[in-house]
């Protein structure tokens, strides 16, 4: 019996945040339209990529259940206290199939249905390690969305040593390796749950 293929592209939904602006509540498990806002970012990831990690500190039996249609596995970030997205990204290199691993966060429930296609065509053209997508609305104003991105795996040693070194900010490591930007043009996409208040306007909208 012929090995199945390795995957091409691991999918991580970014989970373990502390979530302080929303009282530490586990934003991932808060409902959307009848649906946790991790689900939704699921249902949106997973057809995009070939395998699905979600990075998870809390309530790993919940994201388990979420995965499971998916086939997920749930990795913890191996650093304690919480030090942010990079500390999850980390995780998701260390046990990704694939070279390469995109990632979102899982209170963005609208990303977009082409976005790994475009981040890999990106990084594929410009030789980069780094894809990031940027949102630049009518005025040409530009915001850089660093969540969402794709990673090659090759630099998680390097990942690791930054983070020992302090290192928090996601665009700060980013600009050690070769970081090609993908705009996209609908900002809706981008929206995310970082608050109750913008939790009640996601459902708004």
């Amino acid at each position: 019996m012929a090995a199945r293929p390795l995957p091409a592209i691991t999918g991580l939904v970014l989970a373990g945040g502390r979530a302080t602006r929303m009282d530490g509540a586990d934003k991932g498990l808060q409902m959307l339209d009848d649906a946790p806002l991790a689900l939704h970012v699921l249902r949106r990831l997973a057809p995009q990529v070939d395998e699905i990690v979600i990075s998870a500190n809390r309530h790993p039996d919940r994201y388990a259940a979420l995965g499971a249609p998916f086939g997920a596995r749930i990795v913890a970030d191996a650093t304690p206290d919480f030090p942010g997205p990079l500390a999850g990204l980390l995780a998701g290199l260390r046990v990704a199939r694939a070279p390469l691993v995109a990632c979102a966060p899982c209170d963005s429930p609208f990303l977009p249905d082409d976005l790994v296609a475009r981040l890999h065509a990106a990084l594929d053209a410009q030789h980069a390690d780094v894809a990031m997508a940027i949102t630049v609305d009518a005025r040409r104003n530009r915001s850089p969305q660093p969540t969402f991105a794709l990673v090659r795996t090759s630099l998680a040693d390097d990942l690791a040593a930054r983070l020992a070194a302090g290192e928090r900010k996601v665009r700060a490591w980013y600009a050690r390796h070769k970081t090609a930007e993908v705009e996209f043009h609908d900002e809706r996409a981008f929206y995310n749950a970082n608050s109750w208040q913008e939790l009640a306007a996601l459902a708004r909208r």
